[in-house]
């Protein structure tokens, strides 16, 4: 999503939270059975087809088919692509590529999102640690979206975790609120002071999807990668070639903690390596039975 600027904030029922959950768990996965079959020797278009089959067995709807026109189930992007790759018959995997498979899926009328970066075999070292910086990024971010906390504090959270291993964080693309709509002003950015933007509340609902660049030799501190558009209208890249990894989850505010609606185990994992404490994967009415 491209940064722009702020409108009102949706907020939802425990009931649409409800739905938002159950798009979540499809999209979850969706990812999950793309990611299994990311070998070498399969096209990027048979993925779309196993996360479509997934979709479809779970009675929801594609997020991304027919979005201003846009023609797959998932986006897959490879290697220096960042975000927004379209899954083709052409493009298959080989040992070593960097793949980002992005879902989303519609339950009820509300949506899920979330993203993964896997390796495909075996990647040198520092491959590795990008993708694990990303995705330790952008728990560092689900662990700031609390209640009576600002948006930027999130964004903070993500920045910060990023540039300490010296990765370039994409600016010119974003997260997003989500709802009854994929995309949501105001955006979420990687990067940003805290303490400024709005005051998170309960019933409001993030895509937060860091998207960090390795970084070429030299380049130090807080360096911004530069972007550029494909033909197609859609694949964004680096546009220096470099490598680049996006991971995303939507995350629920509520009065329990953040509870991450994209993840199957409502976020216990990630949020607890933080030392954080969120919903569980039953939502936050169970966690707070639990607590008493």
């Amino acid at each position: 999503m491209r940064l722009s600027r702020v409108p009102l904030i949706e907020i939802k029922t425990p009931g649409q939270i409800a739905l938002m959950r159950e798009a979540g768990l499809v999209v979850a996965r969706m990812l999950r059975a793309t990611a299994a079959a990311a070998e070498p020797g399969i096209s990027t278009a048979e993925l779309d087809a196993i996360a479509e089959s997934e979709m479809r067995a779970a009675g929801a709807r594609s997020s991304f088919k027919g979005y201003h026109g846009y023609p797959a189930t998932i986006c897959t992007s490879l290697n220096e692509q960042i975000v927004h790759g379209i899954p083709s018959r052409s493009v298959t995997l080989a040992a070593g590529d960097v793949l980002s498979i992005d879902a989303g899926a519609i339950v009820g009328g509300w949506h899920g999102d979330a993203a993964i970066t896997v390796a495909v075999g075996a990647v040198p070292a520092e491959v590795t640690s990008l993708l694990q910086a990303c995705e330790r990024a952008m728990w560092q971010g689900l662990t700031a979206a609390v209640a009576g906390a600002h948006l930027t504090d999130v964004s903070h959270a993500i920045g910060s975790s990023a540039v300490t291993g010296g990765y370039g964080v994409v600016r010119e693309y974003t997260g997003h609120f989500i709802g009854s709509q994929m995309h949501m002003e105001p955006a979420v950015p990687s990067f940003g002071k805290p303490g400024r933007g709005p005051v998170l509340a309960p019933g409001m609902a993030l895509a937060i999807e860091p998207m960090l660049v390795l970084p070429q030799p030299g380049s130090s501190g807080n360096w911004v990668p530069r972007t550029r558009l494909l033909d197609d209208g859609w694949t964004v890249v680096t546009a220096d070639g470099s490598l680049a990894a996006h991971f995303e989850h939507t995350v629920a505010i509520t009065a329990d903690g953040p509870w991450v609606l994209t993840a199957e185990d409502g976020g216990a994992g990630g949020l607890g390596l933080t030392g954080i404490r969120g919903a569980d994967a039953r939502g936050p009415a169970a966690t707070a039975a639990g607590r008493r």
